[in-house]
């Protein structure tokens, strides 16, 4: 299967109030009575409110720089990073992926923010992102089983904005997408809208693995990787 497209519930993705609670930085049963009880409220109004999508796109390896580390796909060149580049030079083929949360929880954040609950459209900020990146989690494993099929093996995914992989270029990881199923648009500036959205590339091949995430490779302190698993 070169591509798929999933559309899942928040029941699918096996959230719970601890889960955000220890992506905010809480041990467990540390947290504030008040910050459980607006998590657990949070995540029921997303049940109904969260559009929840994600897809992949397989396409062939072009070519790989060592000199740049670089890698070509079709016509296009991405200029990766030595981390990102690592991870992927063995790979014989690359799945660009999508996911979002849908427009209404990154409107809620801002929403409640202006209007002065900070703490509130901090939370839904949080829930949105973990949303994605659960949802982008099963997507990604839904591709490790298809290619396990074909005895092929996948990486870890990487997102422009980390890795020292610049964000401009999403504009060129949006290109091969032929039907944007997620919805996603980017601005000149190459931010995603809606906002709660990730996009990204996982290297496919017989050479490569998959690992627990590397954060002491990468500098970077802000990392959604690096804080959601303790890092």
């Amino acid at each position: 299967m070169t591509e798929a497209t999933f559309q899942y519930r928040l029941s699918d993705l096996n959230l719970d109030i601890t889960q955000i609670e220890r992506f905010m930085g809480y041990k467990d049963g540390e947290s504030h009575g008040t910050v459980t009880e607006l998590i657990s409220s949070i995540l029921e109004e997303a049940e109904e409110i969260c559009d929840i999508r994600a897809e992949y796109h397989i396409r062939p390896v072009a070519g790989f720089n060592d000199a740049d580390k670089s890698l070509t796909l079709d016509h296009d060149i991405f200029n990766i990073g030595r981390i990102i580049y690592g991870q992927i030079k063995r790979s014989e083929s690359v799945a660009l992926f999508l996911c979002t949360a849908g427009r209404e929880i990154g409107s809620k954040s801002r929403k409640e923010m202006r209007g002065g609950d900070l703490l509130k459209g901090y939370l839904y900020d949080v829930v949105g992102s973990e949303i994605v990146e659960a949802a982008a989690d099963l997507m990604q494993n839904s591709l490790e089983l298809s290619m396990a099929v074909e005895n092929r093996r996948i990486t870890n995914r990487y997102s422009p904005g980390y890795c020292g992989w610049d964000v401009a270029e999403q504009h060129k990881l949006f290109r091969p997408v032929p039907y944007n199923f997620c919805g996603i648009r980017l601005t000149p500036s190459a931010l995603m809208d809606p906002v709660k959205s990730v996009s990204g590339i996982i290297g496919i091949g017989e050479k490569v693995k998959r690992l627990p995430y590397t954060c002491n490779l990468c500098d970077m302190k802000d990392c959604i990787y690096r804080r959601g698993r303790g890092q």
